[in-house]
């Protein structure tokens, strides 16, 4: 009796022994992993997630680059996607996100084109309950989190390039951008580095909206009203060929390099030109927008996350254009 006493009682520990370890066992199942089975169960169920991203414009290959980035997380966890382009008009996304509300997407992604503007539609998404994630750039409103590049990083990079280069002496160009987080982050990162340096002397700082046609028309301005220019620094690439053609087209290709941020394939190219176009500070769109989603479905989770993600930058210049891999 005492014998089939002892054998009941072991074979107790071991069934609870067993129950312990398989509990452990789930309990190591990381949240990426938690998240996608979580997609999948809601897929196989025949409710797919809903995922609607809007970015200032499609025109840009770093939000193509970026888009493409988001679907490529999206066919990992089996959602679908939709991505609209706002134009540059903040009224434009502002309607954006009124549509993605009444499709009742799961959740919103946001490059915006105005930090603050957008707070409004931010706070309506909220409202009906939709995390929203934004990427490359902050934004009021109430946001879940942020995914972007170093910007200050970036335009600290730009900065030392530039200042050795010039040797801590000369007269600069400054082209700035849109109204939103990311351009803010690279002008105070460069200007910030820049103060260490007060024999370079900036002679003109416009804003160029981020594109090409405008910073080339700025750049023709700038160059009549100035006869000597020893650098140009863009907020990006984009605004860095505008600034580029208004040289080559003014003959004054010799007189002053250029240095942008986001490592664009217009970029790379102009570098591997090894003329005017010195360097780029390059950022990774296609990881921004991943990571985003990633967060986006650990909100959905229910679990926190850092309401701020830096993804970092990296300086391409002349030398070693041949070994960045580009988008």
């Amino acid at each position: 009796m005492k014998s089939f006493k002892f054998l009941s009682f072991v074979l107790l520990a071991y069934v609870l022994l067993l129950s312990a370890c398989s509990i452990d066992e789930n309990k190591s199942v990381s949240t990426g992993e938690k998240a996608e089975s979580s997609v999948k169960s809601g897929a196989a169920s025949g409710k797919k997630l809903k995922i609607g991203m809007t970015v200032p414009t499609l025109g840009n290959p770093f939000f193509v680059a970026m888009s493409k980035g988001a679907q490529e997380a999206a066919n990992k966890y089996n959602a679908d996607i939709t991505v609209v382009s706002a134009d540059h008009d903040l009224a434009k996304q502002t309607q954006q996100f009124e549509d993605f509300i009444t499709q009742k997407v799961d959740l919103i992604l946001l490059s915006p084109f105005d930090s603050k503007g957008i707070a409004a539609a931010i706070q309506q998404a909220k409202a009906a309950g939709i995390p929203v994630v934004a990427l490359d750039g902050s934004a009021e409103g109430g946001i879940d989190t942020v995914v972007m590049s170093d910007n200050v990083q970036a335009g600290k990079l730009a900065a030392e390039y530039l200042a050795k280069r010039l040797n801590g002496k000369g007269n600069l160009v400054i082209i700035d951008g849109p109204p939103v987080s990311a351009v803010t982050d690279r002008i105070k990162g460069f200007e910030d580095t820049l103060k260490n340096y007060p024999d370079i002397k900036v002679i003109s700082k416009q804003n160029g909206e981020g594109n090409r046609e405008r910073s080339l028309s700025l750049m023709e301005n700038i160059m009549q009203a100035n006869k000597k220019i020893d650098a140009v620094f863009c907020i990006n690439d984009e605004e860095g060929l505008g600034v580029k053609i208004a040289q080559e087209q003014a003959g004054r290709t010799d007189e002053f390099f250029i240095v942008g941020v986001d490592g664009a394939p217009i970029a790379v190219d102009a570098l591997k030109e090894k003329k005017s176009y010195a360097a780029t500070s390059a950022q990774f769109p296609n990881q921004i927008a991943i990571k985003g989603i990633e967060l986006a479905l650990k909100v959905i989770q229910g679990e926190k996350v850092d309401p701020q993600v830096l993804i970092p930058t990296q300086l391409i210049t002349q030398d070693n254009v041949g070994t960045f891999k580009g988008w």
